[in-house]
């Protein structure tokens, strides 16, 4: 199918994309995509469920918008750290005032349903401070919850009906560089803005004028990480984990190797993939010592995080330890304990950054804690969209506004700005594992300051 690209017309409708007749049935008979969808009248986090919940699903898909609020928050009063619910009250409480702009936030609930609900919080967040008194041109906001499962496939066909869907102004997603960068081109096609929390793969950079992230690129984290482990840890031959079937870590191991070379440091030969079907922790670290490494990077997809904590486990200390951004998740402190003490990150935020107070405040206040990375960088993607809408709520005119050399918006992470090339400009900072008790696992991620 070919998807030109969307130009306003004078009357400010668009031109979609053009099916065959039989691609148009076929399409369409694909129930499946339906049950991916909500905005309020089904649940997809099934995790989450409650009999209120349950009940604001029936009242929402029956229009029924005051006994959903109420339904919805009674859920809420239970369970506060359930996002979905939580934009499915602030869907009934725009639905209610019948005056709202609607976007869509494609997550993994059917992949990684926790780093669904991250991603989701940050959503969550920034709309219930919309709904609550900001407002988008005097408008409210809905949000359409998409699972694309973390699938390329799924998810391609997902954004074919989002940019078809002339009420969708905007996408938050996807979570992977993977399904990033498969969608990519039907939003360009289409004129559709989509912003990605969590896509880091170089190969997303000026991949089209409507594709942004609120991630800096791989780069940018592996030359902070590269520069750390030769100059401040001292480690100068690092042999590398990666995943061969993951675009993001593809893209850190790279970008981490060509800025370890500009460091005067060398790569180790050992070869550790953790998509093969041989993959055995203990004689990685064998091998990678027996290579000569005196340092181990693990640059993992969401979906290898175990067989990264599995290295840990097995490493027992033999070698220092560089991790990416997949590996800032909880488990790693959970599961990693003694043997992940000391182990250092290159991420994009921490909570102790103070770069925005009334972020990490209100996370607590809804979700229980400060916050994760996704749901800091999923904030800054809903907010990047909210207050561009602000200056136009046509398609082209939000991405005219995003491209703009004066866009700027006060972000969780600090200023939210975009390169030509649609990345977020910033750099990298880095983490360590180090005992204490924010987390409740025994260690936490500490800031390392430069």
């Amino acid at each position: 199918m070919n998807l030109p690209t969307a130009q306003p017309k004078a009357n400010n409708s668009w031109n979609f994309p053009k099916l065959s007749l039989p691609e148009f049935l076929n399409f369409n008979k694909d129930k499946s995509l339906d049950r991916r969808i909500s905005l309020g009248e089904k649940i997809l986090v099934a995790a989450d469920n409650s009999l209120e919940k349950e009940a604001g699903v029936e009242n929402f898909k029956a229009g029924q918008y005051e006994a959903a609020i109420a339904q919805f928050s009674a859920s809420l009063q239970t369970n506060r750290n359930d996002p979905e619910t939580s934009i499915y009250l602030n869907n009934a409480i725009a639905g209610s005032s019948g005056n709202f702009v609607k976007i869509v936030a494609s997550v993994p609930i059917g992949g990684n349903v926790n780093v669904a609900k991250e991603i989701l919080r940050g959503v969550a967040q920034y709309q219930r401070e919309v709904n609550r008194g900001k407002s988008i041109q005097g408008k409210l906001l809905q949000v359409t919850i998409a699972n694309d499962d973390n699938n390329p496939e799924i998810a391609k066909k997902l954004a074919y009906k989002f940019a078809a869907d002339s009420s969708i102004l905007a996408v938050v997603g996807h979570n992977s560089s993977d399904v990033s960068l498969a969608v990519a081109p039907t939003y360009q096609k289409a004129g559709l803005v989509m912003i990605s929390p969590t896509s880091i793969s170089r190969n997303l950079s000026g991949v089209g004028s409507y594709i942004f992230r609120t991630v800096p690129s791989s780069r940018k984290i592996a030359d902070a990480l590269a520069k750390h482990a030769v100059t401040s840890a001292r480690k100068n031959r690092i042999a590398l984990c990666t995943d061969s079937k993951a675009q993001a870590s593809i893209s850190f191991k790279e970008d981490f190797t060509e800025a370890i070379y500009a460091e005067d440091g060398q790569i180790a030969r050992t070869v550790c993939d953790f998509s093969a079907s041989d993959f055995n922790p203990s004689e990685i670290i064998s091998k990678a010592i027996s290579d000569g490494a005196n340092a181990l990077l693990l640059s993992p997809s969401v979906e290898k995080l175990n067989q990264a904590i599995e290295i840990i486990r097995s490493n027992n200390g033999r070698l220092a330890l560089f991790g990416n951004h997949s590996m800032y998740s909880f488990d790693v402190l959970k599961q990693g304990q003694t043997e992940a003490n000391g182990l250092v990150l290159s991420v994009f935020w921490h909570s102790s950054e103070g770069k925005n107070i009334s972020f990490s405040g209100d996370a607590k206040k809804l979700w229980g804690g400060s916050g994760s990375w996704r749901t800091a960088m999923a904030y800054d993607a809903t907010k990047a969209i909210a207050t561009g809408l602000n200056a136009g709520l046509r398609r082209d005119q939000l991405q005219k506004t995003l491209s703009g050399e004066r866009f700027a918006v006060n972000g969780a992470t600090g200023a939210v700005r975009f390169l030509p090339s649609g990345d977020r400009k910033g750099n990298g900072l880095l983490v360590k594992v180090l005992p204490g008790k924010v987390s409740g696992a025994g260690y936490d991620f500490v800031s390392l300051k430069p």
